[in-house]
């Protein structure tokens, strides 16, 4: 999702690293000595970036739904009042996450329990709020049909979209148009 050139941080090493293998093992199946042996440094060097693995996971979860909803607000004002560019760019800002980022959606189905009950208020809390910009957008282009219907198709989407874990791929670009059009298409049904 970032379009950032620049190498990433040591910190940024490892939280790809924590998510990668937390995604394919599970947070008790992965010790500080194995993130640190993946960035190459020792399981106590570590410490010197989270205090455990516990931390890891929160910044993981809280962060990536931080990033979402803060993409979220800047294509809003990118758009600047034309509904149908801003639902195109939420889609694609989504896809984007849903391609780059598939660690993070299994990590979030299998360990959101895991985060102490702050954590995962707040990662709910940022979800609420990204959810809600959506229905607004759908609901400015799609205005009959009532809001609940509006909100379950924002949810289905979200759930189309973030199945890529789930699937195999098709090769990125494939991949990228169908889950396009597929979630155009279920925004669409709105209008029916």
């Amino acid at each position: 999702m970032s379009t950032r050139t620049d190498a990433p941080t040591r910190r940024e090493q490892i939280l790809k690293e924590a998510a990668r293998l937390f995604a394919e093992r599970g947070f008790h199946g992965v010790g500080v000595d194995e993130i640190g042996a993946a960035v190459g440094i020792s399981g106590p060097g570590l410490y010197r970036h989270f205090p455990g693995k516990d931390a890891m996971l929160a910044e993981l979860l809280v962060g990536i739904s931080e990033r979402l909803l803060d993409g979220g607000r800047r294509r809003v004002q990118e758009a600047a009042g034309d509904p149908e560019a801003l639902l195109g760019s939420l889609i694609d800002g989504h896809i984007d996450f849903a391609l780059d980022d598939r660690p993070l959606i299994t990590l979030h189905d299998r360990e959101l329990d895991r985060l102490r009950e702050a954590d995962r208020k707040r990662v709910r809390q940022l979800q609420r709020q990204y959810v809600e910009l959506w229905v607004t957008v759908v609901r400015e282009l799609y205005p009959a049909p009532p809001e609940t219907e509006a909100r379950a198709t924002v949810h289905a989407v979200f759930g189309l979209l973030n199945s890529t874990p789930h699937i195999g791929l098709l090769g990125r670009t494939a991949m990228e148009a169908l889950l396009r059009r597929l979630a155009h298409g279920a925004i669409g049904s709105l209008a029916d």
